[in-house]
């Protein structure tokens, strides 16, 4: 270990989910400035997506250390894993940075335990569905507001619900979620009247995600012009997520797409990417699911499309205006309007003279705002302004 460099333990229990990019993005390029940037975690899943140094895994250790661990954990004798701790005082890390609240809240103990500095990253479900679906949340983040030193959240609306659930705002700061913009060729998309418009939709199978009002918007443009839906992403295991997925399907279905659309399920994101600039637009009508689900910040994928010059239709939902960019306002519809995203739609079909013009202003909002290189930056200052008080 180098004792001149910063170091910091990010914490989060499977390193790491497809749909979780960013947090590679973010690990990466902090490693790439040379702060000695640790992951733990429970276990691991596509590291050859995702793979960077330093990865502390509890299921590599031997099994006694696990059951132990864990039991412990599972008895409520203890909230945090003391694996967490062991590593931390092996790195003398610094500080802890966990991602999501509830992890968090369970690291108290363990970051207590090291006398490190506290950084928590909320990005969604643990902003409003938790404390909806359970309201001890409430009472557990107000235990984690009162230790934590710092809240991160990828944008204005999410800090404001932050501090509504008790956060002092002082603690809470926006820190925009970063992509790598080199890795997206700008090719601005061009479409003619006459023409196949060739839809692309990725997206777990989550009711946030608007999928099949988004199905329902298209059934009513095809009655014009020519389209084609692919559609990436699938259900999980849980209930709540297969009954979307039989929603998504009976959609299709009554709308005639099901014929016209190709149900790629989940992607690698170099595989994503490769479909995107084989279609026109990117559809993503984010909504409050009825169980307070949200995207909290909004879905990294849009910022992604956006950076390869691809109109973007979307919703007002929590912070996509925001990633969006004031120029393009006019390609979000209002949550759960059927009919103002059909008008959104026929927005970008009757003005394909513009799409150059709406392609530039994405990219430079993404390069301005969103590049990881400046976000990685601006997340190392926060560390160092941490340690230094």
């Amino acid at each position: 270990m180098n004792r001149n460099k910063l170091t910091v333990i990010h914490s989060y229990p499977v390193w790491l989910p497809q749909t979780q990019t960013w947090m590679h993005s973010q690990v990466a390029e902090l490693q790439r400035l040379g702060v000695d940037a640790h992951v733990v975690c429970e276990r691991t899943e596509n590291l050859d997506q995702f793979g960077v140094a330093n990865i502390h895994c509890l299921a590599d250790e031997p099994k006694w250390r696990q059951v132990y661990d864990k039991g412990l954990r599972k008895l409520r004798l203890r909230r945090h894993l003391d694996y967490l701790v062991q590593v931390g005082r092996k790195t003398s890390a610094q500080i802890v940075h966990s991602h999501f609240g509830n992890v968090g809240w369970a690291n108290l103990g363990a970051v207590r335990k090291l006398g490190a500095k506290h950084v928590v990253t909320f990005y969604g479900l643990d902003v409003n569905m938790l404390p909806q679906q359970f309201p001890i949340w409430r009472k557990r983040y107000a235990e984690l507001f009162a230790a934590v030193d710092l809240i991160l959240c990828e944008g204005s609306h999410m800090a404001r619900c932050i501090v509504e659930l008790g956060c002092p705002a002082h603690k809470v700061k926006v820190q925009h979620l970063g992509v790598d913009v080199e890795q997206f060729d700008f090719r601005p998309r061009q479409w003619q009247p006459g023409e196949t418009l060739q839809v692309l939709i990725a997206a777990s199978f989550r009711e946030k995600k608007g999928i099949s009002l988004a199905i329902e918007a298209l059934g009513s443009v095809r009655r014009d012009i020519p389209v084609e839906l692919t559609l990436i992403g699938d259900a999980g295991q849980d209930e709540a997520s297969q009954r979307e997925k039989d929603k998504i399907l009976i959609s299709l279905e009554r709308t005639g797409l099901k014929p016209l659309t190709r149900l790629l399920g989940y992607q690698s994101h170099a595989q994503m990417l490769e479909e995107a600039y084989q279609h026109h637009v990117f559809l993503h009508p984010s909504m409050t699911a009825q169980d307070g689900d949200t995207e909290g910040g909004a879905p990294v994928c849009i910022t992604e499309m956006l950076a390869t010059g691809m109109p973007v239709v979307s919703t007002t939902h929590c912070d996509i205006p925001e990633v969006v960019g004031s120029h393009l306002h006019h390609l979000l519809a209002p949550e759960r309007n059927v009919e103002a995203l059909v008008a959104c739609l026929k927005t970008v079909i009757h003005h394909p003279s513009r799409w150059a013009e709406w392609a530039l202003a994405g990219r430079r909002r993404i390069e301005t705002e969103y590049h990881k290189g400046k976000q990685a930056k601006h997340l190392l200052a926060h560390y160092k302004t941490l340690v230094a008080m």
